[in-house]
């Protein structure tokens, strides 16, 4: 089981979700109200999921790929521990990880 800590641009909220296996950190976050667009659907071809994962969390996920870090270089607001959700998956060898939405994220579908 994984807990993904999801917290605000401005810090001010913090929403805690325990996952079990391997989900798409997008998914999480687009089910649990959090504003990240997705456009493209996780295909890799928008930059609207980005997040910027705490430091400490970073060296538990896989490095971000030569193509996501072109996709980034779209993003408002990237940091060096940026990284796009829609690439990130939790298993049950990932006991936590904490991401905060950019500042100026919006979910323009509503979710």
């Amino acid at each position: 089981m994984t807990i993904v800590r999801f917290v605000s641009a401005d810090g001010d909220q913090v929403r805690e979700i325990e996952v079990k296996g391997d989900k798409c950190l997008l998914t999480i976050a687009q089910d649990n109200g959090q504003p990240l667009e997705g456009t493209c659907e996780g295909q890799m071809a928008c930059s609207t999921c980005h997040v910027i994962v705490a430091a400490e969390d970073l060296d538990k996920l896989p490095p971000a790929s030569e193509e996501e870090e072109d996709m980034l270089d779209l993003a408002m607001h990237v940091s060096r521990t940026s990284r796009l959700s829609c690439q990130i998956w939790t298993s049950d060898e990932l006991d936590r990880l904490t991401v905060r939405m950019p500042g100026g994220s919006h979910n323009m579908q509503g979710r």
